[in-house]
């Protein structure tokens, strides 16, 4: 069972209608009088029935917050503490600088932790600084220094070689600077939807390992990076892992931590040998022609942008989640709903995955087919 197989429940009773007659009624009764629609009486009661359905609305929400289910933020939070679980925090981004000066010099050229620089596109206002001490030595033009985003979250990601190259806080006979790695592993406070699915699976790891909700658990606490585990054992007594991160790179780093946090000696069964692999890339192609209704013509720009946005969405969906099948239908669903009348697709081609791979998008071709009649 998972959460969502619960029936839905309500604390009290919210229905308008019940209400407000059981108001109207209880006072007819006790006065021996009925009250006909416009009275001043009925009306003033209606007003009031309002009211207590508003109030039932909120006792109601507050009890529910103390359901996993139906808890949301710091209610969530507090349920997660119960069971040891804590909402993975924000991290930033972080890439490599390199800092070049006009020409050699005999004394070292100090550059400060703290030393900001942007990108050319000074509209983003986003800042990376230093987070180091670091010089460059007597004799020698540039010196690399690990830098990371002065804010968390995913905003800080995906700045391509040399975007950051604009420094901010210059210092003594500098020339240039520029990022010599693309920023990444900046995340985003772990949403409540995934904060909740751990907190259900937390009590598989109140024991040692040895189940796979239990080795599942322990991985996703290695890295606010990781999205999804799965676990399989391939041949007795080995225990494969393949964890999957929001960006769909799996680092050494990555593998790493999640080998420690299973190996360790207080979670890992003795009898099991605890393998971390990234997962397997599955690559497919996108080639799809869509078609608006002769209704919708001069709608033809916006659903063009929707489009886009779809099989953008479509792509980040299959690469979400480790043993997802390559799905042509969902694809078409979701063009469909950005607005197109008709969509003919080429590839992808439905493709059963097995649980260590992950679909990723290779070539994307999207053509306009143009307006037509229904």
């Amino acid at each position: 069972m998972i959460i969502y197989d619960l029936p839905e429940i309500d604390f009290v009773d919210k229905d308008v209608e019940n209400i407000r007659e059981s108001i109207i009624t209880t006072y007819e009764a006790l006065v021996g009088k009925t009250l006909y629609p416009g009275d001043p009486v009925r009306m003033f009661l209606e007003t009031i029935a309002s009211i207590i359905v508003q109030q039932r609305i909120l006792i109601d929400m507050a009890a529910k917050q103390n359901t996993l289910r139906y808890a949301k933020g710091e209610f969530l939070d507090h349920i997660g503490a119960l069971l040891g679980v804590l909402r993975k925090p924000a991290t930033k981004a972080t890439t490599i600088l390199r800092f070049t000066i006009s020409e050699p010099r005999e004394e070292a050229i100090p550059i400060p932790i703290g030393t900001r620089v942007t990108t050319n596109d000074y509209d983003s206002k986003i800042y990376f600084q230093t987070t180091e001490y670091k010089e460059i030595n007597p004799g020698e033009l540039y010196v690399d220094v690990n830098a990371e985003c002065t804010v968390e979250g995913e905003i800080g990601n995906g700045y391509i070689i040399g975007q950051i190259n604009q420094i901010v806080d210059p210092f003594p006979y500098f020339e240039s600077v520029t990022n010599i790695t693309e920023s990444s592993g900046g995340v985003d406070e772990e949403d409540d939807e995934s904060f909740r699915q751990r907190i259900y699976e937390a009590p598989e790891s109140f024991s040692t390992a040895g189940p796979e909700g239990a080795y599942i658990s322990l991985a996703k606490q290695a890295s606010p990076l990781i999205c999804d585990v799965t676990v399989r054992s391939p041949s007795p007594g080995v225990v494969e892992i393949t964890p999957l991160t929001y960006s769909g790179e799996v680092t050494q780093e990555i593998i790493d931590l999640v080998n420690a946090v299973c190996s360790s000696k207080d979670a890992r069964p003795l009898t099991d040998n605890v393998v971390v692999r990234a997962p397997e890339k599955i690559f497919y192609d996108i080639n799809l022609t869509y078609y608006i209704s002769q209704e919708n013509e001069t709608l033809q720009n916006s659903i063009n942008d929707a489009v886009n946005k779809a099989i953008n969405e479509y792509m980040d969906w299959q690469k979400s989640k480790l043993g997802r099948n390559i799905n042509p239908s969902e694809l078409i669903k979701r063009v469909m709903q950005a607005g197109a009348s008709r969509v003919v697709l080429n590839e992808p081609v439905f493709q059963q995955l097995e649980l260590y791979q992950v679909a990723v998008a290779n070539s994307v071709s999207i053509s306009f087919g143009g307006v037509e009649d229904e």
